[in-house]
């Protein structure tokens, strides 16, 4: 029956997946055609938006406009496309924002969250939504890190993956953004991101080439800064070498609003689609002028409203009725809220707050009462309704409990000590207490970056000062990215619960009670000081100009390769249980770049309490001939374990995996050698290791060059050759009576210097038009790594 049930599935998924195909071909098809009937200036008028959120329609051919709203953690969706939608925006459901969501590192949880998200859409007559943000965190000051996922590439990448395959399920597109290296809001309009080629790759672009690949997003967002010294949105080698030509990608490329520098460059990069639409006008009359004066081909032109053409008409063709389901996806973002919340510390396991520990509970800080649950700029959701701490904790525990209130400090103003006193005699009075405190929303918005990372003055002094009196403190914070934590030592438990969305208080108090054990991992690292900090010396730039000093080294890179001790690590969180680490076991201890090697490791709950553990799988490269972090996270997975159950967890490896990109040949090599697979719970608390051996299949080009050294040129069998030839009175010079070329002694100062510099160490023997044809002649050769 299992069987026959199996196929019937497989019947059906074949011909829904065959029905599906059909259908875009006709819809491309049709997007063919009507490119062939319009008129130039029609074509022009598609490539930029109506107004501030809809595409131009073109009634004589019958062509539709589709609809866009902000993002990624909600609708900002306007009451018309003619109206920006701050402030008059209409209701919906704001879910917790990505700083938040990837503290959960749970794609399952992430996709529900897209659905929901699509489901809304839907409701709202939105085709397209502007998310999610694919950013690296590079520092922690940057203003818009609530609205990014995470300090590392994989975990980034994955979680907007999963995002997008969410809400692509309700037939509702997605923009992934902002393509690429924007991980700065001073001067974002003109900054000059200069990140050098192998970062970038490794790095910044790989965030974006996980959901690019793996979930086809409609359309992509260029940014607003410029990469590599030339803007986003008309940038050649991001948008048609790597972003269509390496990643195949076929979908839009839209730029960010008011984005648009060179309208003609744009188009030639790859630019689809400029927003939004009141400077359209004047650019539409500039793209016909350069068509008819021979500076932009019209079969370029024609590409790209073909594209537009194909999501446009995919978008209708997906719409349907929907239902607003406001009270539904509440609960649900309570749900997520939970799972994201991070306990970072719980001496003598003050939480969770238990009749049998505590019979009154202070709740201190206007946090509580009047919560932050998102960040500031184009991300502002206007919420279905807004959830507290102190409410939801009265309503739902109050019973058990006797609970006060303390306001603590005053959103309003950052130095205001007046109300700390009354704080502390609440606390005192109370078996617990616990302060709810962080970043008031001027702190961290769209367009500004921090300028440090401390909380408020009268955050800080609240809290050592409630320390002081009650030695059951709990601090509760309220923050897109990491805080400093001076008073780490003075309080036994500190939960993170990040920017929780509308329905996150109630999240935060299920935890907070135990009614949903803590399963969060920290996404980026929190450091001591802002000086430990990557990019302390680089950010935010000057003059315009951000220099990527760290390189590689983002995040937990940073940390292990100069052995600083951050305040907490990159994956790190607390359970209210146990867990054990065991069985660490690779399929092959000796691989090739060709194949996939299983990793598989039980995991066993040790403690009294069902929770949920997120495994993370490093590669070290013990000997790399380019420099590499001392581990990079490259699996991982989130597992729920009943007391006493133990699950065995599975990772599929590939030669990704153990890759470099070497930006000197433009390509990812998988170098021989041998690698450490790491498992643990976090950067810095790994369990098991085991080491393998891989053996590398590829065939590298040498990539010689004029510059190349001579002592490369004589080591490697094929060229030694080319060099005995053009040189060999000078090599006999240097050879030992009686021995041959090959036995050559060439002193080191010499042999490491450049080839074309030997046309005077040999005294003309070779010529300079002789290394150059050398260096042509080497072009094919190729090694194994």
């Amino acid at each position: 029956m299992k069987k026959i049930l199996t196929f019937s599935f497989l019947l059906v998924f074949s011909a829904g997946l065959n029905a599906q195909t059909t259908k875009e071909k006709n819809l491309n098809e049709q997007a063919h055609q009507l490119v062939s009937q319009m008129t130039l200036e029609e074509k022009a008028s598609l490539c930029s938006g109506r107004d501030p959120w809809s595409t131009k329609p073109i009634e004589r051919l019958g062509i539709p406009w589709i609809w866009m709203s902000d993002g990624p953690h909600g609708l900002r969706r306007a009451p018309s496309t003619d109206k920006w939608g701050y402030g008059d925006q209409l209701p919906a459901t704001c879910f917790p924002t990505a700083s938040a969501l990837a503290a959960t590192w749970d794609t399952d949880l992430i996709h529900e969250v897209g659905q929901a998200l699509g489901k809304e859409a839907q409701a709202q007559n939105i085709n397209i939504l502007l998310g999610p943000g694919a950013n690296i965190k590079r520092s922690v000051l940057g203003g818009r890190n609530f609205e990014y996922f995470s300090e590392d590439p994989i975990l980034s990448g994955e979680m907007a993956a999963a995002y997008i395959d969410g809400v692509q399920s309700q037939g509702v597109g997605t923009c992934l953004k902002h393509y690429v290296a924007n991980n700065v809001e001073t001067n974002r309009m003109y900054v000059n991101s200069d990140v050098d080629r192998r970062t970038l790759h490794e790095i910044y672009l790989h965030s974006f080439e996980i959901p690019i690949k793996k979930s086809r997003p409609w359309s992509v967002m260029a940014c607003y800064n410029r990469v590599q010294g030339e803007y986003g949105t008309q940038n050649h080698h991001l948008l048609d070498e790597v972003l269509n030509n390496q990643w195949n990608y076929e979908g839009l490329v839209i730029s960010d609003w008011e984005a648009v520098v060179d309208r003609i460059e744009a188009l030639k990069a790859g630019m689809h689609l400029q927003m939004p639409g009141h400077q359209g006008r004047y650019n539409d009359s500039l793209i016909v002028a350069a068509v008819q004066n021979g500076q932009l081909e019209e079969a370029t032109l024609d590409h790209i409203v073909e594209d537009l053409l194909k999501t446009i008409l995919k978008a209708k063709s997906l719409e349907k009725d929907a239902e607003m389901p406001a009270d539904e996806n509440h609960q649900f973002a309570r749900k997520a809220a939970s799972q994201g919340i991070t306990l970072l510390k719980n001496n003598d396991k003050v939480l969770p707050i238990k009749e049998e520990k505590y019979t009154k509970v202070a709740i201190i800080g206007e946090f509580a009462e009047n919560p932050r649950f998102q960040g500031n700029g184009s991300s502002e959701v206007k919420p279905t309704r807004v959830d507290n701490a102190l409410e939801i904790i009265r309503e739902e525990y109050g019973d058990n409990f006797k609970v006060s209130y303390a306001q603590g400090y005053k959103l309003s103003d950052d130095n205001d000590l007046s109300m700390v006193a009354e704080a502390q005699e609440a606390a005192a009075e109370a078996d617990i207490a616990l302060v709810f405190a962080g970043l008031p929303s001027h702190y961290e918005s769209e367009g500004i970056d921090r300028k440090h990372i401390h909380m408020p003055q009268a955050h800080e002094k609240l809290i050592s000062s409630v320390g002081e009196v009650q030695e059951n403190t709990v601090v509760v914070l309220t923050n897109g990215s990491a805080v400093a934590m001076p008073w780490i030592d003075q309080v036994k438990g500190v939960v993170e619960s990040w920017l929780v969305g509308q329905a996150g208080a109630g999240g935060v108090a299920d935890v907070l009670f135990g009614r949903v054990n803590p399963s969060g991992k920290l996404s980026e690292t929190f450091p001591m000081h802002l000086e430990d900090t990557p990019a302390y010396l680089n950010f935010p730039g000057e003059q315009g100009e951000v220099l990527y000093g760290e390189r590689l080294f983002v995040g937990y890179r940073y940390y292990d390769a100069r052995n600083i001790e951050p305040l907490f690590p990159f994956g790190y969180g607390l359970s209210y249980t146990d867990f054990q680490y065991s069985n660490l076991q690779v399929s092959d201890p000796t691989i090739t770049d060709q194949d996939q090697p299983t990793v598989k490791v039980d995991i066993t709950n040790t403690g009294d309490v069902k929770g949920r553990e997120v495994v993370q799988l490093y590669v070290s490269d013990q000997k790399s001939r380019l420099q590499r972090p001392e581990k990079e996270l490259k699996e991982f997975a989130k597992v729920a374990l009943q007391p006493g159950e133990t699950k065995t967890v599975s990772f599929i490896l590939d030669s990704r995996d153990f890759s470099f990109f070497d930006p000197k040949r433009e390509m990812w090599i998988a170098q021989s050698g041998k690698f450490d697979i790491q498992v643990g719970s976090s950067s810095r608390d790994i369990h098991q290791s085991r080491t393998i051996q891989l053996n590398s299949t590829q065939q590298v080009p040498l990539a010689f060059d004029e510059y190349t050294f001579f002592i490369d040129y004589w080591e490697n069998d094929q060229t030694r050759e080319y060099i005995k030839e053009l040189m060999p009175n000078w090599l006999e010079a240097n050879t030992p009576e009686g021995k041959s070329l090959d036995e050559a002694t060439i002193d080191a100062f010499i042999s490491h210097q450049p080839i074309i510099k030997f046309p005077y160490f040999t005294g003309g023997e070779i010529t300079r038009q002789q290394v150059k044809e050398l260096v042509k002649k080497c072009r094919g050769l190729t090694y194994q790594p």
